[in-house]
């Protein structure tokens, strides 16, 4: 079970002053106890586009993260930096040592003509790793960061887990079999949910086409449309096209489901009839009863039509008889011990783009587990015993029966094409992209990375959730409001992200982000699931692949991921499994595809399913509130720039204007792009009120932010030092009758001497006053432990940066020969 980290107070009285390397902006990855979902603190329904929020000062060099990581054996490096310059116009090189030394040239990352930040575009293999690597900028100065682990330290399977227990993708209709033999197998366990809604059914209209259709034929090609679909009937129809006799007229002949046309000739029995003339004649007949004809793509059809066999009109598909070419039912296996709505629920769905198998394998794989692991394994019995998990393996099926028994597609079998537009070479491309289909950030409102192009790969359909397996899905997040985390299972590119999915181009205006305490949650809990899926293989999904879906791949217009997260606060993720592994005996990076290593593939990531599994086990059995404690980072005589530090990832809500924080104040955002939490500046003399809660609603301090009465966190920032702040929040406290009289002006005493020795430059005697002042807060202030605990934090804080100052001072001063 993961461990939560080091107490608050505990991490701040171990600082160490001998460390000057600059952390990486962003909080390090480690899963807490503390694991959990939005939900109660997501931003309302409403969708506002926003921006990025901007750093406090976009003209400093900053080291987003610094990592090293191992593949196949073999140790990697990955960096992230932004320059410090507008536009990030500038070179930045890494130099990284001691151990192994070495440098390269970052790669300027850019999307939609927007500077984002520099990266290693490829991973640079080390023998040994560095300590740390130093970011220098072509426009000057340089930062120095540690190179920290990435992955390893999460998840992990039991000893003895029972895994690979299915070889081979299902097709829906297999995997539904497979769900209700699971239900009948573990009756006390599960759950069988039919979704409400029907999709279109493996079905399509029979076609025939005369003609090639090539550049040289078309105003020649003609094809026919059965009126019913293949299975109805479609598929019995024939059509031929005869030269009967010299100088014969168009006629079209019926006999039961078979049509002859007779084309016109000429007096050497040549035919005549042009393809416009042959579509007329059809759809003027008692044919028309059993199908339409059409031009090719809307030629005019001018050329003429030659004579041709007869032809059985198909629909195409493939698969056996056993496949039903019914509207589909949809099936979610749910599982649970109680399945009341009173556990947290996790939703793991797949095959939303059909093509790609090998996420469906996983799901698949992962219900197995979780039932087949129970009654023998601790930590699947607890993960029942407290979760309510849902599986849908396939969640576009009509789409899956095809690209199992036909051809790989995108989307599902809907055709919103004209019937004109819609000739048989261009069946593959029909059809709906199930993950453009939904009613948040909609290429409809001029979100980008969807299409309005009934033939183009994401097509959003004629209007949002105009889709039954996207109604579905909508239908089980209104359905199970204790769905808390979603993981929609993709492929191949190996990217591990999250909301947000959207953006409108001009601009790059984001839909709504995550605060930063969320957002350092997600990159948190991915490294705990990531973990897992290195642990079969050593297959590591790399940092620059792991982010907002926007951030480290493209935008998606109406995709699940915002769905779930604007409009119901589930913490939602998505894979792409079969990213690059690298190949030791070869030297190189293998990319992963969807047709082979399927089984291998499905079955690591069926471990990342199980990770996402217990973030929200950790999620569930989490009662343990934030700590949070204010950071001053820099000070002028008139102003002060703040952040706020938070003991696990928690939502910061603060006010500035002395008023009672709630869970409507602001919260705190994220600095920028991969950035950690933002720093606030004030004018001196601002009193910031605030307290933090972590996604599963521990509220720090245990404070009701819907009552009236106190225990929030409160600050006072002062002109002058850092001690002046102590002393402006003493009094603080002391106003409102926080610290008795007598109190506070011993605490005053011992800052007044320390603001003396500290504006003198006396390090070391201002560190002792400071320390009398901890030790007095501790004695005396007894009743109120949110005002003993701010201010020991407080000057503990200052002691670490005084300790710090007078190391570095000792360690310039020559040595005595």
């Amino acid at each position: 079970m993961p461990l939560r980290i080091a107490r608050f107070a505990l991490r701040l009285r171990q600082r160490r002053p001998e460390a000057p390397l600059a952390r990486p902006v962003r909080a390090r990855r480690r899963l807490t106890a503390t694991l959990a979902t939005a939900a109660a603190l997501a931003v309302g329904g409403s969708l506002a586009a926003a921006p990025v929020g901007a750093a406090e000062d976009p003209g400093v060099l900053r080291v987003l993260r610094a990592d090293w990581f191992t593949s196949g054996g073999q140790t990697f490096l990955s960096f992230e930096a932004k320059a410090g310059v507008p536009d990030g116009q500038a070179t930045l090189t890494a130099t990284w040592a001691p151990g192994p030394t070495g440098s390269a040239t970052l790669a300027r990352y850019e999307d939609a003509d927007v500077y984002l930040y520099h990266r290693t575009a490829t991973p640079i293999a080390v023998d040994t790793v560095p300590a740390s690597v130093t970011i220098t900028s072509s426009a000057g100065g340089s930062v120095t960061a540690p190179v920290d682990k990435w992955l390893g330290d999460g998840f992990e399977l039991p000893a003895g887990y029972k895994t690979r227990f299915l070889t081979t993708t299902p097709s829906p209709t297999e995997a539904n079999a497979r769900l209700e033999a699971l239900h009948a197998e573990f009756p006390g366990l599960t759950e069988l949910i039919t979704l409400p809604e029907k999709t279109f059914g493996y079905r399509r209209h029979a076609q025939a086409q005369f003609g090639t259709g090539t550049a040289a034929t078309a105003a020649s090609t003609f094809f026919v449309t059965s009126r019913k679909f293949g299975h109805e009937g479609g598929n019995d129809i024939t059509l031929q096209l005869l030269a009967p006799t010299p100088n014969a007229q168009l006629t079209v002949f019926r006999n039961g489901n078979d049509i002859t046309v007779f084309l016109a000739t000429d007096a050497e029995r040549q035919p005549v009839s042009t393809a416009a003339q042959v579509v007329a004649a059809i759809n003027a007949s008692s044919a028309s009863e059993l199908l339409t004809a059409y031009t090719f793509r809307r030629n005019a059809g001018a050329g003429v039509v030659p004579a041709a066999a007869r032809q059985t009109l198909t629909d195409g598909l493939r698969a056996p008889a056993s496949i039903s070419r019914e509207p589909f039912t949809m099936k979610v296996l749910r599982v649970g011990k109680v399945r009341d709505g009173s556990k947290a629920g996790v939703f793991l769905y797949a095959g939303e783009h059909p093509n790609e198998i090998t996420p469906v394998l996983s799901v698949a794989e992962t219900a197995e587990r979780l039932l087949r692991n129970y009654a023998t394994d601790e930590w699947t019995r607890n993960a029942i015993d407290n979760l309510d998990i849902f599986l849908l393996p396939w969640a576009n099926p009509d789409g899956g029966h095809y690209s199992i028994f036909d051809t790989g597609v995108r989307k599902n079998l809907t055709n919103y094409c004209a019937p004109e537009d819609s000739d048989p070479g261009r069946r593959n491309s029909f059809g709906v992209n199930v993950n453009r289909n939904y009613a948040t950030a909609t290429v409809f409102e001029g979100w980008d990375g969807a299409s309005t192009d009934c033939l183009n790969g994401n097509y959003a359909g004629p209007k949002a959730e105009s889709e039954p397996e996207v109604r579905n899905l909508v239908w089980m997040a209104e359905t199970f409001d204790n769905i808390k985390f979603a993981m929609n299972t993709h492929c191949c590119g190996g990217y591990f992200m999250w909301t947000p999915g959207a953006y409108i181009e001009d601009g790059r205006v984001s839909v709504q982000r995550p605060d930063a305490g969320i957002e350092a949650y997600y990159y948190e809990a991915s490294e705990h699931i990531l973990s897992a899926v290195q642990t079969y293989r050593d297959t590591a999904v790399w940092p620059g692949r792991t982010g907002p879906i926007i951030d480290v791949l493209y935008s998606a217009a109406g995709n699940s991921a915002d769905y779930f997260w604007i409009e119901h606060g589930i913490l939602a993720w998505a894979f792409e499994t079969n990213g690059p592994r690298w190949d030791a005996a070869n030297s190189r990076w293998v990319n992963g595809a969807n047709t082979v290593d399927v089984t291998e593939t499905a079955m690591e990531y069926a471990n990342g399913q199980l990770g996402i599994v217990d973030v929200a086990l950790s999620f569930q059995l989490d009662a343990t509130a934030p700590e949070s404690a204010l950071q001053v980072t820099s000070r002028t005589a008139t102003s002060t720039t703040f952040t706020v530090s938070t003991s696990e990832p928690a939502t910061v809500h603060y006010t500035l204007d002395g008023s009672r924080p709630t869970l409507a104040s602001p919260k705190l955002q994220a600095a920028g792009l991969r950035e950690g939490a933002q720093s606030l500046t004030v004018t001196t003399g601002t009193t910031v009120n605030w307290f933090a809660v972590d996604p599963r609603g521990n509220v720090e301090n245990g404070y009701a932010p819907a009552g009236t009465g106190a225990g929030y966190n409160s600050f006072a920032v002062a002109i002058g030092t850092p001690v002046s702040d102590l002393k402006a929040t003493v009094d603080l406290y002391a106003a409102a009758g926080r610290l008795s009289a007598r109190t506070a002006a011993d605490l005053q005493g011992r800052l007044d001497r320390a603001q003396s020795l500290y504006t003198a430059g006396s390090e070391s005697r201002t560190i002792g006053y400071l320390e009398s002042f901890v030790a007095k807060v501790r004695n005396q202030v007894r009743h109120d432990d949110l005002a003993r605990d701010t201010l020991v934090a407080a000057a503990e804080r200052l002691i670490a940066d005084l300790q710090a100052a007078d190391a570095a001072e000792g360690a310039a001063l020559p040595r005595a020969s």
